[in-house]
């Protein structure tokens, strides 16, 4: 089976052992988003604390992700926050892995529930300050573009990151994640089923969908997630409506629009047929709900590129709700740990940051 599969190890002819939870993911080149833009701590002036000690798999990291997938512009990104705030960066091992390297792993020793026994201090400690110092960021963008703090929603992407941490989040009041693959997520939706029934002692939290979901995955995705924040085809959605169908419920979706020549980059192109008839099929799939539109601004970029994708964002937005006043597009998911604060200039109502709230992150081997 499947679930048995992954929670084998395979042995690395370097030494140690590769997570199989982590080589599945890598062999299966499962879609995601990891050039987000999210090594932005790379170049902040970091106060040199962690979260935690390094996590048990952390060591062997090295088997599965060669020195040769770095991306090579990585030293390009944006400058433009290294003033604003800075950021502790939490264990480098920081990967969702299969349940006995997460018991050898110092989070296997901390508790899910919101705040309770079982936290660390420590770790608590340097979580809610990273997000302290990311929200006064968020509020200083939010103030010199002349918008209210509470027209832009944060979501903490938690890819990579183990349940545990997850919580640990929930428990500092982040009621919204963002999840890049179905297998990754499946092997931690367990833990956190507590935090995502209407029964929580708190909100429940909700888990979306952001990286790129092939149509085979639909009906697991539609089971799994809150949202699907990256629909970008009339075959997928088709696929999920009849997931939905079938759970008896209405799956929100943002439309992923790309806005960037990069090849690697996945989504609509807004001016092709393909966007034309997804929009114009989308009021009859009674199981899915329009919410908004989603995109990812140029890797590296210089500012005014960046803008410039953010507005025309916006600018497709504004053209698709008057040509389609059945959809619900008030949604401009937009802006990442480099990016959010011109996203937030340019009119984004939600921002997604992984980076700045959790660490940095290790590219992935391979990508769709």
């Amino acid at each position: 089976m499947e679930d048995e599969e992954d929670c084998r190890d395979q042995a690395d002819p370097r030494g140690g052992v590769i997570p199989a939870q982590m080589l599945a993911e890598v062999e299966e080149g499962e879609d995601g988003e990891d050039d987000e833009r999210n090594d932005l701590l790379n170049h902040l002036e970091l106060d040199g604390r962690k979260a935690v000690g390094a996590d048990a798999v952390g060591r062997h990291l090295e088997a599965v992700f060669e020195e040769s997938d770095a991306p090579a512009d990585q030293d390009d990104l944006p400058q433009r926050f290294l003033a604003e705030f800075q950021v502790a960066v939490p264990s480098e091992g920081h990967e969702d892995v299969g349940e006995d390297e997460q018991d050898d792993c110092p989070h296997g020793r901390i508790g899910c529930g919101r705040g309770g026994p079982g936290f660390s201090g420590n770790t608590m400690t340097a979580l809610s300050e990273n997000l302290e110092r990311l929200e006064a960021a968020i509020a200083a963008a939010c103030r010199q573009a002349g918008r209210q703090r509470g027209e832009v929603e944060l979501m903490a992407v938690s890819k990579t990151c183990p349940a545990a941490t997850v919580a640990e989040a929930a428990a500092l009041g982040i009621a919204l994640f963002g999840e890049n693959r179905v297998q990754e997520f499946a092997a931690k939706a367990p833990a956190l089923e507590g935090l995502r029934r209407c029964d929580a002692s708190a909100s429940p939290i909700r888990v979306h969908l952001i990286g790129h979901l092939q149509s085979n995955k639909a009906a697991r995705a539609a089971e799994l997630f809150d949202a699907v924040d990256s629909l970008d085809s009339l075959r997928l959605a088709e696929r999920l409506n009849e997931a939905a169908g079938r759970l008896g419920k209405r799956l929100p979706i943002l439309i992923e629009v790309k806005l960037s020549s990069e090849a690697a980059k996945t989504g609509l192109e807004p001016e092709s047929a393909e966007a034309a008839a997804l929009l114009e099929r989308l009021p009859d799939l009674e199981h899915l709900q329009a919410r908004g539109l989603m995109t990812i601004a140029p890797f590296g970029a210089a500012d005014d590129a960046t803008r410039a994708c953010f507005r025309s964002l916006r600018q497709w937005r504004d053209q698709w709700a008057a040509a389609h006043p059945k959809l619900a597009l008030e949604v401009l998911s937009m802006g990442m740990s480099g990016d959010f604060a011109l996203a937030i200039a340019e009119g984004a109502t939600r921002i997604r940051v992984g980076t700045a709230l959790f660490g940095e992150r290790r590219p992935n081997a391979r990508r769709e």
